[in-house]
């Protein structure tokens, strides 16, 4: 499934008395795993920032002032996230500041039920407790030492990986040894995994494996999956 991770900087914090974006980022994960697309834009917001709001993101009226309006980037933007669900901390903030803008244009806006606030999933899953990003990105050890200011794209980058740990969709990942009796699993345990004493009958057929191999073979020049893949049986008769 396709989901869109998306945060956004502002010249304040009210929308309804005429603050405005200054900066939209977006990450597109597939199945809960980012595929490194993303979306990253500068908005010339045609109003002063507040000096609060240069305190917390550090974008200033000079920086802004050659940058596109809302209404130049707006079509790329929609393109982007398409109909995918909206994945926002705190999402009633943003997405009001994204349908303020596409208000002003005379544009329809987006559906608040596209949304996936992760402050509410956080908040029902870490009661009594702050829930900022900070919060967050700590108590998963995930690091977030190089957010010295906020920034909407690496805002988004880091509550893509918040995300899958909040929905506990995160897998443990693999060390994989030339030894198949010495797999070990992080973040479970360091005890080698037992092995079959007798291993299973495969149940892919010779058919089955040879179309993979076959749809592996246009995904162009080195995919990863042949780094997996076991020779072909041409090749294991030719090496015996």
């Amino acid at each position: 499934m396709r989901e869109i991770v998306l945060d956004t900087e502002t010249t304040g914090l009210d929308a309804l008395r005429g603050d405005r974006l200054v900066e939209v980022g977006c990450v597109e994960i597939f199945n809960r795993m980012p595929t490194g697309q993303t979306f990253h834009r500068h908005i010339n917001p045609q109003r002063a920032v507040n000096p609060e709001a240069v305190a917390v993101h550090g974008l200033t009226d000079e920086f802004l002032a050659d940058k596109p309006l809302f209404a130049e980037i707006v079509e790329e933007f929609l393109a982007f996230i398409g109909d995918a669900p909206l994945v926002i901390h705190n999402a009633s903030f943003d997405i009001g500041f994204i349908n303020a803008e596409l208000d002003r244009i005379k544009m329809p806006p987006i559906p608040r039920e596209r949304m996936i606030d992760t402050l509410l999933l956080a908040r029902r899953k870490h009661p009594g407790v702050s829930n900022r990003l900070d919060d967050l990105c700590s108590r998963y050890s995930i690091d977030n030492s190089h957010r010295t200011k906020h920034g909407a794209l690496l805002d988004a980058e880091l509550l893509a990986e918040v995300y899958v740990d909040l929905i506990g969709a995160r897998q443990s990942s693999l060390i994989l040894a030339s030894d198949t009796r010495e797999i070990r699993v992080t973040g479970t345990t360091d005890a080698p995994r037992r092995q079959r004493l007798i291993q299973l009958a495969p149940r892919l057929t010779d058919a089955e494996r040879e179309a993979h191999r076959a749809f592996v073979a246009t995904l162009g020049d080195k995919p990863i999956w042949n780094d997996f893949l076991p020779p072909p049986p041409a090749a294991e008769a030719a090496a015996s």
